[in-house]
């Protein structure tokens, strides 16, 4: 799935604000299995309710931090739901559930660039829905939300009018508890046949993907794409590669605040024997992160 507004929404390479110093950095030498023509970004807010942007751009790793970019509270939960942008300024949407009142709030930001400097004047916070309290994982195609809590699965299907979530679907009941991080990849299929296929990572080690089925939702298949070596990954977000459209990078990061790039020749095929890359080292940081 490509996701081009991620990178246009973060297209400084270096900037200081509160107290964060960022430079872009060559990636190590042992990912060369991963295509410079790649690039993928995550967000993540600290506990001062800062947020950051880390990205791998053409073999470059860097984090963001624009002055403004603040919520009074870090969210359990954060899915970006749509944006714009240019080499000047930009818009994003997202969800987000707030870690102690249950509810699920759209975020709504604008960012600009004035005197070389980005800056983020605008952060808006409605409240849309109760009933969100102990989401773990969010992850969005549309126009469908999909919410991990407990040992569940949930989908919901985004009114486009008002943009809030409603008819909920409970999916699963079992098998969810040990589920790190989810994210929405591509819908495969038409008609009664179209699935929406996600990866995410589980606590057993295991990358995976799994097929929900629109139309009969509660129909879903899972896979192992990898058996182990992605236990300690809370967030997953996927890229696009300009040259390898068939492709894809996946960007890990782990709780304890270090990363991992991996680039997946085939993201159609079902396998992950074709996905190779390896460690980014340390963020400098840990805060939390959210896949995209």
């Amino acid at each position: 799935m490509r996701k081009p507004f991620l990178a246009a929404a973060a297209t400084a390479l270096a900037v200081a604000v509160t107290g964060l110093v960022v430079v872009n950095q060559p990636a190590g030498a042992a990912l060369g299995d991963v295509p410079k023509d790649c690039q993928v970004s995550t967000a993540a807010y600290r506990s001062d309710g800062q947020r950051l942007t880390y990205t791998y751009n053409g073999g470059l790793v860097g984090t963001k931090a624009y002055a403004g970019d603040k919520l009074r509270w870090v969210p359990s939960a954060l899915q970006q739901i749509g944006g714009s942008g240019d080499d000047t300024s930009f818009r994003s949407t997202e969800f987000a559930v707030h870690p102690t009142d249950g509810y699920l709030y759209r975020v709504s930001r604008r960012g600009e660039l004035v005197d070389g400097a980005w800056r983020v004047p605008e952060v808006g916070v409605t409240r849309l829905e109760a009933g969100f309290g102990a989401t773990r994982v969010l992850a969005y195609g549309y126009p469908y939300l999909y919410r991990v809590t407990g040992s569940a699965l949930y989908r919901y299907t985004v009114d486009p009018s008002t943009g809030v979530p409603a008819a909920a679907v409970r999916l699963a009941t079992t098998g969810w508890s040990g589920v790190n991080s989810l994210v929405y990849e591509r819908t495969a299929g038409t008609g009664a046949g179209a699935v929406d296929v996600l990866i995410g990572t589980d606590t057993g080690g295991q990358l995976k993907e799994w097929k929900i089925n629109r139309a009969t939702p509660t129909q879903v298949t899972a896979k192992a794409l990898r058996l182990s070596g992605w236990s300690a990954f809370t967030s997953l977000s996927t890229g696009f590669c300009a040259d390898h459209p068939a492709g894809r990078p996946l960007l890990a990061i782990t709780a304890a605040g270090s990363a991992s790039v991996q680039f997946d020749a085939n993201m159609s095929d079902g396998l992950g024997t074709d996905i190779k890359g390896g460690s980014l080292g340390a963020l400098g940081w840990t805060a939390r992160a959210y896949g995209q």
